[in-house]
């Protein structure tokens, strides 16, 4: 799976702010963390240009983040958002960030799990990573409520991802500072 197999939308597409600061990871990284926004699903690009502005100013005016805290974000339409892409730490998964890839989904999935399509979409990112050397061959997908106490990345949605092939079966161990 290429990077020209995926519908992505760079950062100067969707309108993305400059970055306060930038720290880069080291790669290949082992963990890939997956996430929902719980905020709208977007099926347009349109739409979700502007909900990738609304999660950007989220995190950095409201969280104090330096960026969008994702790597990727996907919509239900099938595009895939670059937020820090694959070599800056992100501000997703606390304890995590500088050793993992975090995607998250766009909408909320409590309820209901994403489209086949989406995932599908999800695990094509997952998979060009690997192709490209940034995630390794034998990586471990966790859901954000495996190491913190969230409902995030939904019932529905980690529901699906526990049963995939790579899911890890016990929360990753912390890295040392």
């Amino acid at each position: 799976m290429s990077r020209d197999d995926l519908l992505f939308v760079s950062r100067s597409e969707w309108g993305a702010r400059e970055s306060r600061e930038i720290h880069h990871m080291d790669k290949p990284v082992s963990l890939v963390f997956i996430h929902h926004t719980n905020m709208k699903s977007c099926m347009t690009l349109e739409e979700g240009c502007e909900e990738m502005r609304v999660i950007q100013n989220f995190h950095m005016d409201d969280r104090g983040w330096d960026d969008v805290g994702y790597n990727f974000l996907v919509s239900e339409g099938g595009h895939v958002f670059i937020g820090r892409d694959w070599t800056r730490v992100g501000a997703h998964t606390y304890g995590f960030n500088r050793v993992a890839i975090a995607i998250s989904v766009m909408g909320n999935f409590t309820e209901r799990p994403p489209s086949e399509r989406t995932l599908q979409v999800v695990q094509n990112v997952i998979n060009s990573g690997v192709a490209q050397g940034k995630i390794t061959p034998d990586y471990k997908v966790y859901g954000h409520r495996d190491v913190r106490e969230t409902d995030c990345p939904g019932d529905k949605l980690y529901a699906v991802i526990k049963a995939w092939e790579h899911a890890g079966q016990e929360p990753p161990e912390k890295p040392a500072a």
